[in-house]
């Protein structure tokens, strides 16, 4: 088991669907020679599930090409970072450089796969992330750059807020992130894309029935047949 003493942890079992368990299954989007942003949160995470058996280019907005999993506890080093200020390792090949030419590989469209987590997400595809009205933020960081220029975008978050509220919106109440600009989206309760008629359900997580995502989800839940549960391993 890989375990970080400032990051969160993670095991490789994972016996409910938690934030580990929503970037386990984010992690089988991920394709062989993917270039990928990991946003801050539940998408750092999913860089430990990736397989063994593809090669995969993660990108922290911070100028890191080529991170690997969490170090091991005491194998950390302070000076490798991502944009998250997390811990992380460095595969064999990767690079480092300043933040205008990591913009400049955003904005200009090489990345193509971008993982961020979502305050708010409408039924439409706009998203909302980076500020609530009244609280301190440490600022919206590269997210508008980065919905803004991704091919893909995959959002990995909780289907409801702290007061079971729904996150999935008809209309953000948010200040936007992006507009129109999210493909697919990863919860703790479902996977769900994006269509013209609003969140189109096409995963169960284990042991989670499609009434109770209805329940969870204010805005317009298209279900078509039958819903598979989401397969992890």
């Amino acid at each position: 088991m890989r375990k970080e003493s400032n990051n969160e942890p993670y095991e490789k079992e994972i016996k409910m669907l938690d934030k580990n368990g929503i970037a386990k299954r984010i992690a089988k989007e991920v394709k062989d020679g993917y270039y990928v942003n990991l946003g801050i949160g539940i998408p750092t995470l999913v860089a430990n599930f990736v397989r063994d058996d593809i090669s995969v280019e993660f990108q922290s907005e911070n100028g890191v090409l080529g991170m690997g999993p969490f170090p091991f506890e005491g194998e950390e080093d302070a000076d490798i970072i991502n944009a998250g200020k997390q811990t992380i390792t460095t595969l064999p090949g990767a690079s480092f450089f300043d933040s205008a030419t990591s913009f400049s590989m955003i904005r200009g469209k090489h990345v193509d796969l971008t993982i961020l987590g979502a305050m708010e997400v409408a039924e439409n595809g706009d998203i909302a992330n980076w500020k609530i009205p009244g609280k301190m933020v440490k600022g919206m960081g590269g997210a508008m750059d980065l919905v803004s220029s991704a091919e893909d975008i995959i959002v990995a978050m909780m289907h409801t807020n702290r007061a079971g509220e729904s996150k999935l919106l008809k209309r953000c109440t948010l200040p936007l992130t992006g507009v129109k600009c999210v493909k697919k989206i990863v919860t703790n309760l479902a996977v769900l894309e994006i269509g013209p008629e609003g969140f189109i359900l096409l995963e169960r997580a284990p042991g989670v029935s499609v009434e109770e995502i209805k329940q969870a989800t204010e805005g317009t839940l298209i279900v078509s047949g039958d819903i598979p549960e989401m397969k992890l391993d």
